[in-house]
Order: C-alpha cells, then structure tokens, then sequence
C-alpha cells in the first residue's frame, strides 16, 4: 500500500510541474495525471477567438504523430460531401459521419493547395476507415467528435482511437473531442463569417502536450514506475547508514585525546609514570627493567604484587587486573591511566575509547571531559540561612562538662 502511494504522489508532482503550452488558451479539460501516464494528450483550439477557445483531446493510435502543431481551416466532411448513391446503407446515419464512400456535393470543395482539418463524427463506421476518406479528399488531419451519449448511452469521454488492420496506408494525423466540444465547435463553424472556397469554417490548432517533452515515452514512464521504489528503498537505508556513522563517531574519543592521557609501566616493584602522547605500535616487547635487568618467569609471576599506598585514589592503588582482558598486571604492562583513575592495558583501553565508546569500561565516566573533583567543606559560620544537609559537623559536647 505504501508503495502505491508513492507511485501516486511521485506521478502527481510530475504532473503538477509541467510545463504549459506556449499560447495561452482558457482550456476546459479533466487532465490528470493518468492521462499523462498512460496516454499522450493534445489540444484543439479555436485560434480567431478572444480568448482563443480549446478543447482537449487524445490523438489516434494510427496515423501521423502529432510532432508539431498543426494549423489549418477546418470543414466538417457534410458542408461538401454526401454519401455516394451506391452506398445506400448510410443512408439514415447523421450526415457528418464521414463513412466511405463520399462524393463531392455542391458547388464548393476545399481548395486543394490550402491546408485544410476534416471535421467529423464518431459513428457508422471504424475510425481508421473516417481518416482514410479524409486523407483522399485531401484533408491535412482530422478531428473525431463523440457521439451523442443520449443516443449511444456512452459517457461522453476521451476514448483511444485504433485501428484493427494495418493503417500504415494512412499518413496524416487525427484527433479525438468529446461530443459537447463537438457541438460547440460545429455551432462556431456554422456562426463564423470566415469562408474558404466558398464554405463556412474558423482557424484551428492542434497541438500535442507531450511535444514540450521529447524524451517522454510509456517505456520510460514504465521503468521510473518499476525501479521507483528500489531507489526509494535505496536512499533511506543510505540516509539510515550515514546517521548511524555520525552517532557512532559522536560516541568515540578522537585519538588525540586519547594518547594524550597519561601511561604507566609495571616495574616489578612500582610504577613507572609517563606522560600523554603514547601511540601504541604492534608487536613491540616491553622495554626491560631498567633497575632489575630482565627478569625471569619466576621473577615476573613474583612481580604481580603491588607496592605500597603510593596514590590518593584507593580504587587506582588495589587494580590487580585489567578489566577488559581480566589479566593481573605482570612485569612490563604498560597501562593507561584514565581521568577516572581507572587504569587498564595501554592497546586494549585504546581500542575501546578510539573503536567502541568514549566512555571508561568500569564507570562510564567520560575520558574527553575533565574530572569533577569533590567539593570542599565549607569554613563558613553556621547561620539561620544556612541548610541543615550543608550544616558542618561540629563537637557538641561542653569541654567543661
């Protein structure tokens, strides 16, 4: 479900930014964006009006593209054709169906070098066959208007015109209008004071909305539909991941800070004190004792005891052991003094504070701020303001007594 509404709104606002057409028409239309998802819309537009009036419609499936607007005079087929007295059978069918076979009829035609629309109705016959009649009267395209729902009991709505045979024969264009645009257009024909050749008609224009967008084609509004949602899935794992780096790099200690604490080494009898700035390399031996020389096993078990009370902390003075690898402190350990006063091995604490946390393994206290030290008593007198907690410890008791 949730895919789906991103199929939606993606191809809403791709509809919602498209561009307009360069003339500006007061359009009447349902657009959607279904129609420019699963079919290229043009426009039919009435071009010696103020405003200019449009229509929309859906060109044929057969046919010359609609690549470039197409201007011309248009006449409906019935102002100069009737059907051919052979073809009885259309006989009772409305007058403009344009259904083969037409024969000229009046004294005025279309002037064969003047670029002229053919203006007819659905109805009587297939559509490919209405364009194919226009194409040998020398029509340059041909506009379709509906049918009459009232007669037909169709809605009255933009249908997709095909052909059920080969149409390669056919080599203009032709484009589909509903019926109430159909008799908005005929009743305009039939009130202008425009002629040609003698044969009430107006100016108009076709255009094909998806002529601004040269790239367009159903294979690729298919493929943006079918990889939409792994592209989608793609960037929120992207996003997820980068997120979850920063929150592990904000819970690490730079390594500055951290070899900048101070070490120590275990000498066998105390403990040798260093300053920060440390950085452990592998594979590198204990230096040797520079009071004892270099000890032998037994001396190096013998050396886990730890001196005298030599430090204020009393937690830092009775470590044993690591608390990461719970291994007692031999002979040579170098260890890493913590802010806390919690000491450990030199590699392994580094690891942890660079690696995992920023935080002490025992504590948790932060080794990149400084220590809080405990508060000092206060020396000052007692008073009525003074709080009771916060009251000094005083002998109560009379030396007299």
């Amino acid at each position: 479900m949730s895919r789906l509404l991103c199929y939606l709104l993606f191809l809403s606002l791709i509809s919602a930014v498209r561009p307009r057409h360069i003339f500006s028409f007061v359009q009447r239309s349902d657009k959607s964006w279904w129609g420019w998802a699963w079919g290229a819309e043009s426009t039919v537009s009435i071009v010696d009006r103020s405003p200019v009036v449009s229509f929309i419609s859906r060109p044929a499936a057969f046919g010359a593209e609609i690549s470039s607007p197409i201007l011309g005079y248009v006449i409906p087929l019935s102002s100069f054709t009737a059907p051919c007295t052979s073809n009885a059978s259309l006989v009772d069918l409305p007058r403009n169906t344009g259904c083969p076979k037409l024969c000229i009829h009046g004294a005025h035609q279309p002037d064969p070098s003047e670029k002229w629309i053919a203006l007819v109705q659905r109805g009587g016959c297939e559509f490919v066959s209405k364009v194919r009649e226009a194409q040998r009267l020398g029509a340059r395209a041909v506009v379709v208007g509906g049918d009459n729902p009232e007669h037909s009991g169709l809605p009255d709505t933009l249908v997709n015109m095909y052909s059920p045979d080969d149409s390669s024969d056919v080599k203009i264009s032709a484009t589909y209008i509903r019926y109430a645009d159909y008799v908005e257009l005929s009743t305009a024909i039939a009130s202008s004071n425009t002629s040609h050749s003698g044969i009430r008609t107006l100016s108009l224009l076709i255009t094909a909305e998806y002529s601004a967008w040269e790239w367009y084609s159903p294979i690729i509004t298919f493929i943006i539909i079918l990889l939409l949602p792994s592209i989608l899935t793609f960037l929120t794992l992207l996003v997820h991941r980068v997120r979850a780096a920063r929150a592990a790099q904000r819970d690490r200690a730079p390594e500055d800070i951290v070899h900048n604490l101070p070490w120590q080494v275990w000498t066998g009898k105390g403990w040798e004190k260093h300053e920060g700035t440390y950085a452990p390399a592998k594979d590198i031996s204990p230096p040797p004792d520079l009071e004892r020389g270099i000890a032998d096993p037994e001396d190096t078990r013998a050396s886990t005891s730890r001196p005298p009370a030599i430090h204020p902390h009393q937690w830092f003075e009775d470590q044993a052991e690591c608390a990461i690898c719970l291994s007692e402190f031999a002979k040579g350990d170098k260890v890493r003094v913590l802010p806390c006063h919690h000491i450990f091995h030199l590699d392994e604490v580094d690891e942890w504070l660079i690696q995992r946390k920023k935080l002490c393994p025992v504590c948790k206290a932060d080794v990149t701020q400084a220590p809080h030290s405990p508060a000092e008593p206060t020396t000052e007198a007692a008073t009525e303001r003074t709080p009771l907690l916060d009251t000094p410890h005083t002998d109560t008791y009379d030396s007299t007594t």
